[in-house]
């Protein structure tokens, strides 16, 4: 009678803790869109957490990724969220330099760098390109 008792008690906080995290994942902005941003300015880890800071701020930016050297930034972002014109507005509100590199679909953006835009923009691997 006591092992039914702490298995209940188990599944039910199990269950608890897997509705929560699947609200807490739904909340996140999904991106179906990927801009790629050509910019002057950005020269340390500083710059990279205001540029990170302020874009989440604003809502509607599933995943970025700021590459100093390269003068890129990167960013999943949803469409029907948050414009590409909003995203180079807060980086040069930032007093950066910007510039559209290109937008993509995230099936063009997975297809062009064999990439999955994510929380990190982590590598996915891919045939068409041989890097697996």
């Amino acid at each position: 009678m006591k092992n039914k008792t702490i298995n209940t008690i188990l599944i039910i906080f199990v269950t608890a803790m897997l509705v929560k995290l699947a609200f807490f994942v739904r909340l996140g902005a999904t991106a179906d869109k990927v801009v790629v941003l050509q910019t002057a300015g950005i020269t340390c880890g500083g710059c990279v957490a205001d540029i990170e800071k302020a874009l989440q701020a604003k809502g509607g930016i599933a995943s970025m990724e700021v590459d100093v050297r390269g003068g890129r930034v990167i960013v999943g972002f949803d469409s029907k969220k948050i414009r590409r014109d909003e995203i180079v507005a807060v980086i040069s509100g930032l007093g950066y330099r910007v510039k559209v590199s290109e937008v993509l679909s995230i099936e063009q953006f997975r297809a062009k760098t064999c990439r999955e835009p994510g929380i990190k923009m982590r590598y996915i691997g891919c045939a068409g390109c041989g890097r697996n």
